[in-house]
C-alpha cells in the first residue's frame, strides 16, 4: 500500500497506463518490521512500455525519491487512498527475476528476515554504462567432459550421468585425500553446462576461486565461466553479474555472495567445505551458502553437491535423512590415497631432545617426520592454531591465565626485541607492558606459554633446521603456493598454500588449543582443519607423515587416524541430537539488552515445541553477574523451525511498530556459547 498524495502542484494531467495501472514496488531503503512488505503506485502510460516485473524504478516515498523493485503489475489496489506514481523507470533490464524474487522470499522466510534485506544482498548495485553496454552472444555449450575420475568414488559416474541428463541428484561427496578437487568440481559443471544448464559453485575464499576458475576454464572456455567475489570493482562485479543473468555464461564460480547468482536453468549446485564460517553471509538475515544452495536444488530440481575432505554435521543429516547420498570412495581406494597419520599427546617428555626443537615444541616423532621429508625434497607444512608470537600467557606454577593488572586483560608476547632484549609481557587489550609479573593467585613470578603463535613457531623451527628456508603464510600475508623443495611452511589453519607435488610431512601443533575452544562446533571445526591441511600431503607409499599433536584415544583423533571422517559426522549428529542443538533442531540466538529481550518473550507466539534457554550475559559482567547484553535461545523441533523464523518476525514486527530498542536475531548460528 502507499499513502494519498497530498503534495502542493501535484501532476493531475499524468494518465494511468491502460493495463494493469498498479505497479507493486519493493522499496530499496532499509525499513522496520512492521513496514517488510511492497508498496502499490500508479504507473503512468510513459512508463508502460519500460515497467516489466523485476525491472529497477524510482518512486516517492516518506517524501523523499528512492530505488525500489517492480515485483508486478495489477488492475487494482487493496489500498482506499491515492495512489503516488512511479517517477522512473531506469532500465527495462528485469534483474529481479521469478526465480529470483521467490529465492530471496524463501531464504527471508527461513531465516526470519525481510525481503528487502536479502535482496540487497542477492543484487549488486546499478551501473548504468555497464548496463548499456551492447550484450554478448551466449557461449556455445562445452563438449562433455570424460569424467574418469569421478568413476573412482561409488556412485560418482551415475551422478555425472545424472547430472547431464537433469535429474535430480543430492550428494555429499567425500572427496579422497590429495584429491585436486577444483578439476573435479569443474567437470562437474562442465557436465551441466554440456547439456546446456548452469552451475553455480561456491567456496570459503579468493584463493579458492581462482584454482576453481581455471580448472573450469580449462574445459568451458574463457568465456564460458564467471567468477563472482567481493573484491571486484562494482562496474566488473555488475558486468559479470548481468553476463550470467542474461544468459550468456553457464558456469559460476565465487564465494558465498555467488550463492545468489542469476543463472538460467540451474542443473548443479555446489558448495565445498560448508564448515567453513566464511559460507555465512555477516549480514542480515545471516544466510548460510549450503542453505541456500540446498533450497534452490530443492526448488529448481537441480543437482546437488555438499562436499569437502571433511563432513559437517549438517552433510550427515541430510545423508541420514535419506535426502542425499553418498560419493565416497572405497576404504582400500582411501587407505592407498592417504598419508601415514600418528597422533602424539603434550606430553612434555615426548619432545625431541635437540634443543632447538624443543623449543619449538616438536615431539621427536614429528622432528624426525619433518627431517625425512626435508631430505627427500619435499616441504614440510606445520599447521599453528594462533597468529603473532605468543598470544597467551599463564603463570609457570599454578597455570592461571596471565592478566594485566590495569584492565584484566590477556597477557602475551608481542615478539621482536627492544634495546636488545626481547620485548616483555604485554596486555591484549589495553597494550600496557607488564615487565614485573606476579600471579595473584600463586605469587610466582613465572610465565608460561599458553599458545605459542605462528611466529614464534617459525623463528624456533628456523633454529632447529638450520639452512632450511621457512616461509610463513597467515593473517595478511597468505601465501598461494610454494614450489616443490625442502622448506618448512608455517600457517594458521585455513592460510595452507597449495605445494608442487604434495607435502611431504605436516606437523599440526597444538591440537589441544583447537578442541578445547568453548564452542559448539569446536571438535567438528578442529577435524575440518586437519583435514584440510592432512589433504595436502603425498601418500604413505610415497613416505608422506601427518603428526597431530593431540591425545590419540580423542575420537577427533581417531577420525583422522583413520581417515573416516563420515565416522566423527555421524557421532557428531548423534551428540547434536541428544544435545537438542543444530541441525537435529532449529535454534534461535537473540542478543540485546535485559530489557528488550524480555519485550520480545512477552509478544512472541512461540510454536508448540518451543522451548527458551537463558537468558545469559554476554561481553563484560560487573560484581553482581549482570551485563549491559544478554542471550537467549529459543529452540523447536526441526519440523518447526519456519514457524519459529515467523513468529521472530512477527514478534520484531510489533516491537518495531511501539518504536523499542533493537535486538539482533539470527537462527541457526554458527556460534551458540
Amino acid at each position: 500500500m502507499a499513502g494519498g498524495d497530498t503534495r502542493k502542484g501535484a501532476k493531475a494531467e499524468r494518465t494511468a497506463a491502460p493495463h494493469l495501472p498498479v505497479a507493486r514496488v519493493l522499496v530499496e531503503v532499509p525499513l522496520p518490521a512492521h513496514l517488510d512488505r511492497p508498496f502499490d503506485y500508479l504507473l503512468p502510460d510513459r512508463l508502460d512500455g519500460a515497467a516489466v516485473p523485476g525491472c529497477r524504478v524510482r518512486v516517492r516515498f516518506s517524501g523523499k525519491l528512492v530505488d525500489g523493485f517492480l515485483l508486478e503489475r495489477r488492475e487494482s489496489s487493496d489500498f482506499k487512498g491515492s495512489l503516488l506514481w512511479v517517477e522512473r523507470v531506469h532500465s527495462p533490464e528485469p534483474v529481479l527475476s521469478p526465480e529470483l524474487l521467490e529465492l530471496a522470499r524463501a531464504v527471508a522466510a527461513r531465516y526470519g528476515g525481510m525481503l528487502s534485506d536479502v535482496v540487497r544482498l542477492a543484487i549488486p548495485p546499478r551501473q548504468a554504462k555497464v548496463e548499456k553496454e551492447a550484450p554478448s552472444e551466449p557461449v556455445p555449450p562445452p563438449a562433455r567432459p570424460s569424467g574418469e575420475a569421478w568413476a573412482v568414488y561409488q556412485h560418482g559416474g551415475s551422478f555425472l550421468d545424472a547430472v547431464h541428463a537433469g535429474r535430480t541428484a543430492r550428494a555429499v561427496w567425500q572427496a579422497l585425500p590429495g584429491e585436486d578437487w577444483p578439476t573435479r568440481l569443474a567437470e562437474a559443471a562442465a557436465t551441466a553446462a554440456s547439456a546446456g544448464r548452469g552451475a553455480v559453485i561456491v567456496v570459503p575464499d579468493h584463493r579458492d576461486v581462482q584454482r576453481l576458475h581455471a580448472a573450469c576454464a580449462e574445459l568451458v572456455g574463457d568465456d564460458g565461466v564467471v567468477a563472482l567475489v567481493s573484491d571486484l570493482g562494482p562496474a566488473e562485479r555488475y558486468r559479470r553479474w548481468l553476463s550470467v543473468l542474461r544468459g550468456r555464461t553457464r558456469v559460476v564460480v565465487g564465494t558465498r555472495a555467488a550463492m545468489f547468482a542469476p543463472v538460467r536453468d540451474l542443473g548443479l549446485a555446489v558448495v565445498w567445505d560448508d564448515g567453513d564460517d566464511l559460507h555465512s553471509y555477516p549480514q542480515v538475515p545471516y544466510p548460510h551458502a549450503r542453505d541456500v544452495l540446498t533450497h534452490r536444488a530443492h526448488a529448481s530440481g537441480a543437482a546437488l553437491v555438499v562436499g569437502g575432505f571433511a563432513r559437517t554435521a549438517e552433510a550427515a543429516l541430510l545423508v541420514q535423512s535419506g535426502w542425499a547420498r553418498e560419493i565416497v570412495a572405497h576404504r582400500d581406494q582411501v587407505r592407498a590415497a592417504a598419508p601415514r597419520v600418528t597422533a602424539i599427546g603434550e606430553d612434555d617428555t615426548q619432545l625431541a631432545r635437540d634443543p632447538a626443537a624443543r623449543a619449538a615444541r616438536l615431539p621427536s616423532v614429528a622432528f624426525e617426520a619433518a627431517r625425512a621429508a626435508l631430505r627427500a625434497g619435499a616441504p614440510v607444512l606445520v599447521q599453528v592454531p594462533r597468529r603473532g608470537y605468543v598470544p597467551a600467557l599463564a603463570c609457570g606454577d599454578c597455570r592461571e591465565s596471565a592478566r594485566c593488572r590495569r584492565c584484566a586483560g590477556p597477557l602475551a608476547l608481542p615478539g621482536g626485541t627492544e634495546d636488545g632484549a626481547p620485548k616483555p609481557a604485554a596486555c591484549r587489550w589495553c597494550g600496557a607492558a607488564e615487565a614485573a609479573f606476579r600471579c595473584p593467585s600463586c605469587g610466582s613470578r613465572r610465565l608460561r606459554a599458553v599458545a605459542v603463535g605462528a611466529g614464534r613457531t617459525a623463528e624456533e623451527l628456523g633454529r632447529a633446521f638450520s639452512g632450511v628456508a621457512v616461509r610463513t603464510s597467515g593473517g595478511g600475508e597468505v601465501l598461494e603456493s610454494v614450489p616443490a623443495g625442502p622448506a618448512l611452511v608455517v600457517c594458521t589453519p585455513g592460510a595452507e598454500p597449495v605445494a608442487e607435488g604434495g607435502y611431504g610431512a605436516a606437523l599440526l601443533l597444538d591440537g589441544r588449543t583447537l578442541l578445547s575452544r568453548p564452542e559448539l562446533r569446536a571438535s567438528e571445526q578442529a577435524l575440518r582443519l586437519w583435514f584440510a591441511a592432512a589433504g595436502m600431503v603425498r601418500p604413505a607409499k610415497d613416505g608422506g607423515r601427518v603428526v597431530v599433536m593431540a591425545d590419540s584415544s580423542l575420537q577427533q583423533v581417531q577420525a583422522l587416524v583413520r581417515w573416516d571422517p563420515a565416522w566423527f559426522a555421524a557421532l557428531e549428529l548423534a551428540g547434536r541430537e541428544e544435545l537438542g542443538f543444530p541441525p537435529a533442531k532449529r535454534v534461535a540466538a537473540v542478543d540485546g539488552t535485559p530489557e528488550a529481550i524480555e519485550s520480545l518473550l512477552e509478544v512472541v507466539e512461540m510454536p508448540a515445541t518451543g522451548e527458551v534457554l537463558g537468558p545469559v550475559p554476554i561481553g563484560e559482567v560487573d560484581e553482581e553477574g549482570n551485563s549491559e547484553r544478554e542471550r537467549v535461545l529459543v529452540r523447536v523441533e526441526r519440523t518447526e523451525g519456519r514457524a519459529l523464523a515467523t513468529a521472530l518476525h512477527e514478534a520484531q514486527a510489533v516491537r518495531a511498530a511501539r518504536k523499542a530498542a533493537e535486538l539482533q536475531v539470527r537462527l541457526d548460528p554458527l556460534e551458540l556459547l
